[in-house]
């Protein structure tokens, strides 16, 4: 199946990406079983199994709101399940990562299944970084102080412009300029400025649109803006970690789904202080799309013979494609060993060296999730951002900033032992260890560092 069939997929399929074949077999029994009106418990939970091997968290997370909704698919929502479970089954078939954490359709299907769950259990939200995020640490953001009658007036007329955007008003243009306005006079030059982070958001969501069209993704920032001010007038230091999610989930969909292009490096290298990737292209034209759409159909139809597959666990992956990955992996491993080793030779964070080793896991991470191992990439990204921060760390002259030396060398040991079992043609293990102690290592807050300078 190809986006032909199913427009309203948004990204490009990736033909060279893994496949999981259990999983797109369980989904496919999935939806024979609910045409013939029988249980599809027992193939979407062998589907989940699959995918959480696999490392694709995001697609497993979808999984589960499917075995959730799946007792009240009868009445009206049989057809929105039927919908979502087609979706879903196309997206992973298209082995595109990004795309299966970022789609908003996807997405919307996702607050659907969920809806309709907690309209028999005890309600609950989703968002969208619910899904792009998952598994993924998130980098504290700082807020600078302000003084009390500067920033009270600045919330007055924040508060004033969010009125007609919230209701949709005609004037919505000039009170969006009037928010932007006030976001960009907020932000400071601090990499982990939160105001920094939101207003690329709020230039990203002007530039696609969604914000003049009343999305309610972009309704919903500018009302969560608004909380942050008052927060931080209250002189709290740290941005909360939900709004920092959530920006970041709205800035990264976009490039994460069409890539990037040379006027947007700012936005790109904000998302990489943040532990984000993207692809440098924009692949927006019918041509390229129709392109693509044709290696992916020689790549599939290659891989369906037997000849040009690899098996790695659940993972079937394409023999060049895994050859090229390994040429990619053990060239990023060596500089990230370099760069680590020439960080932590001094007492004090080096700056270049991190920044150095930063670079080597974020190209691992993305060669990675190219190819679809799943929890190579999250690892590799994790410690992409964790170098980051220790690179920030140096720049700021704060030690005390930077994750601490013994799990970022865990992870890179970890990392490392994935790597050859994929080399010896194993499937890597689960990440979820290392992963968690880097994770702990990145988000920690040190109260040394909380010194914040009045604006």
């Amino acid at each position: 199946m190809t986006s032909a069939d199913l427009p309203s997929l948004e990204a490009l399929p990736n033909p060279r990406g893994a496949a999981v074949r259990e999983a797109e077999a369980a989904l496919l029994e999935a939806r024979h079983a609910c045409e013939a009106r029988m249980a599809v418990v027992g193939p979407l939970l062998r589907a989940a199994q699959a995918l959480r091997q696999a490392g694709w968290l995001a697609s497993q997370r979808f999984t589960d709101a499917l075995v959730l909704a799946s007792p009240f698919a009868n009445g009206d929502f049989l057809v929105q399940f039927e919908a979502a479970l087609a979706d879903f089954h196309a997206a992973l078939a298209r082995r595109n990562l990004r795309e299966l954490a970022c789609s908003p359709t996807l997405f919307s299907h996702y607050c659907e299944l969920n809806a309709q769950v907690a309209r028999h259990t005890q309600a609950y939200a989703v968002a969208l970084e619910d899904l792009a995020l998952a598994g993924r640490p998130i980098a504290p953001a700082v807020m600078r102080a302000h003084s009390g009658p500067a920033h009270a007036g600045l919330r007055a007329r924040y508060e004033q412009a969010l009125l007609p955007v919230l209701k949709g008003h005609d004037d919505g243009g000039a009170a969006l300029d009037t928010l932007d306005a006030c976001v960009a006079e907020l932000a400071g030059d601090d990499a982990y400025d939160v105001w920094r982070l939101a207003r690329a958001c709020a230039r990203t969501l002007r530039l696609n649109g969604r914000s003049q069209a009343g999305d309610p993704d972009a309704k919903r920032f500018y009302a969560r803006c608004n909380l942050l001010l008052a927060e931080q007038g209250h002189g709290q230091q740290y941005a909360p970690r939900s709004f920092v999610r959530a920006a970041l989930a709205l800035l990264w969909r976009d490039y994460a789904l069409y890539g990037a292009a040379a006027e947007d490096a700012d936005a790109v290298a904000l998302l990489n202080d943040y532990g984000l990737t993207v692809d440098w292209h924009v692949a927006g034209t019918q041509s390229s799309e129709a392109a693509w759409e044709q290696e992916a159909a020689q790549a599939e139809s290659a891989g369906a013979s037997g000849a040009a597959t690899r098996e790695l666990g659940v993972l079937s992956v394409n023999v060049y494609a895994y050859e090229d990955f390994l040429q990619t992996a053990d060239a990023s491993m060596a500089a990230l060993t370099v760069g680590a080793d020439a960080a932590f030779a001094s007492a004090t964070p080096d700056a270049a060296a991190a920044e150095h080793a930063a670079q080597a896991a974020y190209r691992l991470g993305a060669a990675a999730q190219a190819l679809g191992l799943g929890h190579v990439s999250l690892l590799a990204d994790a410690l992409g951002l964790a170098w980051r921060r220790h690179a920030y760390a140096a720049r700021v002259a704060s030690p005390q900033s930077a994750p601490q030396r013994k799990p970022i060398e865990q992870a890179g040991e970890a990392l490392r032992a994935m790597l050859l079992r994929v080399a010896a043609g194993v499937a890597p293990p689960d990440s979820a260890v290392p992963l968690a102690l880097l994770t702990q290592a990145i988000e920690r807050t040190p109260g040394a560092a909380g010194t914040i300078q009045a604006a």
